[in-house]
């Protein structure tokens, strides 16, 4: 079910004045494998975001989804193919120089420092920023932060502290952001409030990498969408050419009607 493309550079356009005029893809990783020890875990991926898009990662627990997430985010090294953001061989550098790149990292599992305020968990995020605009963009993107400034992250509620990870997104108002099952474990409503300040990110001309249990969700967000298979790509197309929810039963291992979330524990962790 993979969709043809010759290479990450292949003509989105109509001939060369379009390829021309494109801006370079916000992130490509070009025939990635990687993997932890003796266990390998990406075989030959290539996955392409193009400028301004949003694209889903989708597939079963154990696909490969996260351990592509770091490697995007540079937090694990190929062992084998590249990863360029907006053009630029970014294979080698580290976490902090891809996030001066315009990189910004959601993970999975909240992403705040439970002991610190919640004023110093976005200040940390300031990349020099004054503190005025910092907390004007943060409460602009997420009210309620403005009203728990002195409460430790720890014990603010499962949904707020998401929303004080997502803050990072608006408040370093970055290129590219990477997000890994940011509605896991949030109610209906909160989640209605993640998406739409994705939308406000898309909006903004931000890229977005969408790792996402609600398949529907992503499905409806998505430009382009890449289906994970125990490491390899095995579905690669434009998100309105998606098969049906039972061809896509055979990939994920679960149902996608109304939107239900993979069978597999909303707890449980993805390589």
């Amino acid at each position: 079910m993979t969709g043809t493309r010759s290479s990450p550079d292949q003509d989105r356009g109509s001939g060369e004045d379009a390829t021309a005029s494109a801006p370079p893809a916000a992130l490509v990783l070009q025939n990635v494998s990687a993997g932890y020890g003796r266990t390998q875990v990406l075989r030959d991926v290539t996955v392409v975001v193009p400028a301004h898009s949003v694209v889903a990662v989708l597939g079963a627990n154990g696909a490969g989804k996260t351990t592509m997430m770091r490697v995007a985010a540079g937090f694990l090294r190929p062992t084998s193919g590249s990863v360029l953001l907006d053009g630029v061989d970014v294979t080698t550098a580290s976490v902090h120089e891809r996030a001066r790149l315009g990189i910004c990292d959601i993970p999975e599992g909240r992403g705040v420092f439970p002991s610190l305020s919640v004023r110093e968990n976005l200040l940390l995020q300031s990349f020099h920023r004054q503190e005025a605009q910092v907390l004007a963009l943060a409460t602009e993107a997420f009210p309620i932060l403005g009203k728990r400034l002195k409460q430790l992250a720890g014990s603010l509620s499962g949904g707020e502290q998401q929303m004080l990870a997502l803050s990072r997104a608006y408040v370093t108002q970055p290129s590219l952001v990477l997000l890994d099952e940011v509605s896991l474990g949030l109610s209906p409503l909160l989640i209605d409030s993640v998406y739409m300040f994705l939308e406000t990110l898309r909006s903004r001309g931000t890229s977005l990498v969408l790792i996402e249990q609600y398949v529907k969700r992503a499905l409806e967000m998505a430009d382009h969408v890449y289906v994970l298979d125990r490491g390899v790509v095995s579905i690669d197309m434009a998100a309105a050419d998606v098969p049906s929810s039972e061809i896509l039963d055979v990939y994920l291992g679960q149902s996608v009607k109304g939107g239900v979330a993979p069978g597999n524990s909303s707890t449980a962790k993805h390589p």
